[in-house]
């Protein structure tokens, strides 16, 4: 199906999407489990983790993916179950509004802007 709406051109865009974003969020996960076990996680320390670039990059990354991987999934269930187009043109249109929202969201609270 040919929408606006998809994020890639055909379906193997969209399989690879969800595959990349599947791998980062997979790592960040694995990351802040590793961080839980093996660091006494106080104030400090979880303020030390965030205050290094890097870790920065790594969360808006893994946001991003977040933001990738839910929007490709709800394309493909609202494409499915839903035929009708403006039914599905609105719900498609919720979800981007409140993913644009969650990802301005997260970039002012990862940088502070």
């Amino acid at each position: 199906m040919n929408s606006v709406t998809n994020i890639g051109r055909n379906g193997i865009q969209d399989w690879i999407i969800q595959r990349v974003t599947a791998y980062v969020l997979a790592l960040y996960t694995l990351f802040l489990l590793g961080f839980f076990v093996t660091t006494d996680v106080d104030y400090q320390a979880w303020s030390s983790l965030y205050s290094q670039g890097w870790f920065k990059i790594f969360s808006l990354l893994a946001l991003l993916s977040i933001a990738g991987h839910a929007w490709v999934g709800l394309w493909t269930v609202s494409t499915d179950y839903i035929k009708a187009a403006m039914p599905r043109f609105l719900l498609q249109a919720a979800c981007i509004l409140v993913m644009f929202v969650y990802v301005v969201w997260g970039i002012q609270i990862l940088w502070g802007l």
